[in-house]
């Protein structure tokens, strides 16, 4: 987790689920995610398209642990496709899910003295397994195999690498602003000031 709490456990983090501030800001990161993503973004071909849909996702993760992240996917896919007014695709929403949960898992448990490490490593980690891995597949059984999976794969791996740059220079830019870091930690832990013990 980006915040500095001293017992970044998967029981703690389940606990934030229980703290309003936290679940109000995965609701508007839900809502985003489903908006920008569906609304504006680029198609590059009919299984990729250029966006940051997945950034709130990741955001949650980072700053609220894997089982936030992973509910943000979730809601984030389903709030999208009720926009589009199309029904979601069960291995997509898998794919939601695991940056969420993928992101925030390597986030709290790697490279914890240096953030920036940790916020690329996280983004590029969730995407990798969900939206090069989980959603090609997906995508690709949709399109009944009409294009070659190796040529979704270059193409998504591509598009992808572009995307996790631009997402973790913004989350780092926007954890480097102390008062931005320090709203962070002051949701997480219920408004209560909390030691680096």
């Amino acid at each position: 987790m980006y915040t500095t709490q001293s017992k970044n456990t998967p029981v703690n983090n389940l606990k934030l689920f229980g703290n309003l501030r936290v679940l109000i800001i995965a609701a508007f990161l839900t809502a985003l995610s489903g908006a920008v993503g569906k609304v504006f973004s680029i198609e590059v071909t009919p299984f990729a398209r250029i966006g940051i849909e997945n950034l709130p996702i990741v955001m949650a993760g980072i700053w609220f642990g894997p089982f936030v992240g992973a509910a943000v996917g979730f809601g984030a896919d389903y709030f999208g496709c009720f926009l589009k007014g199309y029904a979601p695709n069960p291995v997509t929403t898998v794919g939601f899910i695991a940056i969420g949960f993928v992101s925030g898992l390597v986030s709290m448990y790697m490279f914890r003295s240096n953030k920036t490490l940790a916020v690329i490593l996280a983004d590029l980690a969730g995407h990798i397994v969900g939206s090069m891995v989980i959603k090609t597949i997906g995508l690709y059984y949709l399109y009944g195999g009409q294009y070659p999976i190796t040529l979704m794969f270059a193409w998504r791996a591509a598009v992808y690498t572009g995307i996790v740059i631009v997402e973790s220079t913004l989350i780092i830019l926007l954890m480097k602003n102390k008062a931005f870091s320090k709203q962070i930690e002051k949701v997480c832990s219920n408004g209560k000031t909390r030691s680096n013990a």
